[in-house]
């Protein structure tokens, strides 16, 4: 395998592997730049994974080659819904929001299942039969080097993840929704003062990455894993919480950190077809994902600030 088929491969594959990550990153980072911490994208995943397929083995009949598409839609809002959970314990009860984003994780996982269970009488669903299609970009797959490489062959939910990042940074960066957004995170007692209501831009923002989260999910289940089971998700919440803090808080800076860690994930997979790589042993390729997660999380690669209130819980008229 030349150099250029080793490209050609691994950069679409890594894209696949980082779509469900890009939608769950730019969520914990809408949550966290309104000032909650937000380690419940796991759960929230899981809960779009689950509903996602559900929706996809039940109705693939009815909708035919667009169930996949309206199975995100539907798991965007069941964890929109589902997040609501962690808004009213973080920011109305201002209950620890680390142990509220634990929670949710614990019963994500827990109420998907019990769900499974009942719904088809054994530990994980039946597999779907109408997943995403691929297809080619006219006129872009015939650019030189990077037409094959970016533009053929490629999945839809590549381009929705990598368009949804940019519309993130658009929101948050350059609308007065976005400026609210940074400034309840930053500061909301002066937020307040300007007369932004805290309360309901934080609520906003942690449904917004319930949404993101469930839809990223549902996309891993529907594009990776094909079925839901106990270990379906299997800890890429937690990378998308490790691709936001790697990227800073950022959305362009998570997506990058994203297709960092599918970039390690689709090596997992390719990696016994690549010169030199195919010498590594199978299972340190298996725990290179996790492992820069943890270098990620710990700071190693970089020191990452979050926004100065993240975390602390809001009283009104509190100076």
């Amino acid at each position: 395998m030349s150099f250029l088929e080793v490209l050609y491969f691994l950069v679409p594959t890594a894209i696949f592997y980082a779509a469900p990550l890009i939608l769950t990153a730019i969520g914990g980072v809408f949550s966290e730049r309104s000032g909650v911490v937000n380690i419940g994208l796991e759960g929230l995943m899981v809960i779009g994974a689950f509903v996602g397929i559900v929706f996809n083995l039940t109705y693939v009949d009815t909708f035919g080659s667009w169930t996949p598409w309206i199975a995100l839609l539907v798991a965007g809002l069941a964890a929109g819904i589902f997040s609501i959970l962690h808004a009213v314990a973080a920011i109305s009860f201002r209950a620890d929001q680390t142990v509220s984003g634990v929670a949710i994780n614990l019963l994500g996982l827990a109420v998907a299942l019990f769900s499974v269970k009942m719904l088809y009488d054994k530990g994980q669903t039946d597999m779907i039969k109408v997943r995403f299609p691929r297809f080619n970009i006219p006129y872009l797959e015939d650019i030189p080097l990077i037409g094959p490489m970016l533009f053929k062959d490629v999945y839809g939910t590549s381009i929705l993840a990598i368009a949804v990042a940019i519309l993130a940074w658009v929101i948050i960066y350059k609308t007065p929704f976005g400026l609210r957004l940074r400034a309840v995170g930053e500061h909301p007692t002066a937020a307040d003062t300007m007369g932004i209501n805290v309360t309901k831009m934080r609520y906003i923002a942690v449904i917004i990455s319930g949404v993101l989260g469930g839809i990223g999910g549902a996309i891993y289940s529907q594009t990776i894993s094909g079925d839901f089971g106990h270990g379906t998700i299997n800890g890429q919440g937690f990378m998308a919480l490790a691709a936001m803090i790697f990227g800073k808080w950022h959305p362009l800076g998570a997506l990058g950190a994203a297709i960092f860690f599918g970039f390690a994930q689709s090596l997992s997979i390719a990696g016994n077809s690549i010169p030199y790589i195919q010498d590594i042993p199978a299972v340190y390729l298996h725990i290179l994902p996790y492992v820069l997660t943890i270098f990620a999380v710990a700071g190693f690669i970089g020191k990452a600030h979050a926004p100065k209130a993240v975390g602390q819980p809001y009283i009104k008229g509190k100076r």
